[in-house]
């Protein structure tokens, strides 16, 4: 055997031992995390779907509107001296906003003052005189008529001083200043001045479409649903978390709109902090009807394809599976579930992003004070959270299902 040839065999025995030696251990041996090694199955936070009562409600666009707004106008003309308030600040009715230049009034009452007393003194000489005849009852009667005159411009001219003065018509919050120092006000009008309004109560105006009423009316009459007994109504601000105090329903104009077929509405609220401003835009929340045997479903739990509306579920094998369903209206946050689940179905509310039909996952309960997580790139977008069972009250709710 030649030396090339002893060299060849020795390293090909090498190969074959060290093949045999470390080939199948490195399977056996890798951690669950290396390659190749089996991953556990997600985890998915899951409720458990149970049939029982539950209120419907349902969520208005609604704009907020001082309880009462009064505008402070000049009653007199002259010059603006000052300006007595702050604004934006809260101010007391009858306290004074305006000092108007009041020279010419004062000198007007005390003209008016000065022409009352001859104008009485007048009357009282021809008192005696008259008994006497020593004066016609003409004049007499003269005399008198320009002294109750005189009464007359007096109390218009004490009237116009005391207005060069613009005070608080109502108690509330007051705007900015219209006019500055200096101005001329009041001639030929009633000059605005700023404008105040009082906001604690505060009422929020909105409508609801006459067709839900109708709809609403025919269920409670055909037995599927009850009256609502509570006439207490929740507000959602524009960042989605709950106002802390409940309001009611205050006004009802029970005629339908031809324009838009609404029919308009009112609630009453209370503002002592003032949080609450006119102009605002909020949702409102008010219960409608009472429902029994019924499902409710947290909204982000309910998804959406071209085929209509879904949820996932974890079946009893322990794979996530896609289950169609129908909604027909909200309880709160959550949706009513009309057609799709019957009761025991373990449907997954948070790790939507991670449960693909068919694949094995591992199913959590919902803590109910655990906050909502937050949606994956690529979720879509009915599969975010928005609302329910264990989350977090400040996202904003879901578009409202119908009845």
């Amino acid at each position: 055997m030649t030396h090339h040839t002893r060299l060849y065999a020795i390293t090909l025995a090498l190969t074959t031992l060290l093949t045999a030696c470390g080939g199948g251990g490195d399977k056996a041996a890798a951690p669950p995390g290396a390659p190749g090694a089996a991953m556990p199955p997600p985890e998915v936070e899951v409720i458990t779907v149970a049939v029982g009562s539950a209120t419907l409600t349902q969520d208005l666009p609604g704009r907020l509107q001082a309880y009462r707004t009064a505008q402070v106008r000049a009653r007199v003309e002259g010059v603006v001296e000052k300006r007595l308030f702050q604004e934006g600040s809260d101010v007391k009715a009858g306290a004074p906003l305006f000092q108007i230049d009041a020279r010419t009034y004062r000198a007007s009452a005390e003209s008016a003052k000065a022409d009352l007393m001859i104008a009485r003194q007048t009357v009282e000489r021809y008192q005696p005189l008259l008994e006497i005849k020593a004066v016609s009852q003409q004049e007499y009667d003269l005399a008198a008529a320009k002294a109750k005159q005189a009464e007359a411009a007096l109390i218009r001219a004490e009237e116009d001083l005391e207005n060069a003065s613009v005070p608080a018509a109502i108690s509330g919050r007051i705007g900015r200043a219209l006019v500055t120092e200096g101005a001329l006000v009041g001639r030929g009008e009633a000059t605005l001045l700023a404008t105040i309004e009082q906001l604690d109560p505060i009422y929020v105006n909105f409508t609801q479409p006459g067709t839900d009423m109708l709809r609403l009316r025919q269920a409670v009459k055909a037995g599927r649903l009850k009256h609502a007994e509570s006439a207490s109504v929740e507000m959602l601000l524009e960042d989605g978390s709950i106002y802390s105090q409940a309001g009611k329903i205050f006004f009802t104009d029970m005629a339908v709109d031809p324009n838009t077929g609404a029919v308009s509405l009112r609630a009453e609220f209370p503002n002592p902090q003032r949080e609450l401003l006119p102009g605002m835009f909020v949702r409102l929340r008010f219960p409608q009807a009472l429902a029994d045997n019924a499902i409710r479903v947290p909204q982000r739990a309910v998804q959406a394809n071209p085929q209509g509306q879904f949820v996932m579920i974890v079946t009893p094998d322990g794979k996530a599976a896609q289950l169609p369903v129908k909604t027909g209206g909200m309880a709160g946050s959550d949706f009513i579930v009309a057609e799709g689940l019957k009761g025991g179905e373990q449907v997954i509310v948070n790790g939507l992003h991670k449960a693909r039909p068919g694949t094995p996952v591992k199913a959590v309960p919902l803590n109910g004070v655990q906050k909502a997580e937050a949606p994956a790139r690529g979720t879509p977008p009915d599969a975010r959270p928005a609302g329910g069972l264990g989350a977090d009250k400040t996202a904003p709710p879901a578009a409202n299902g119908k009845l």
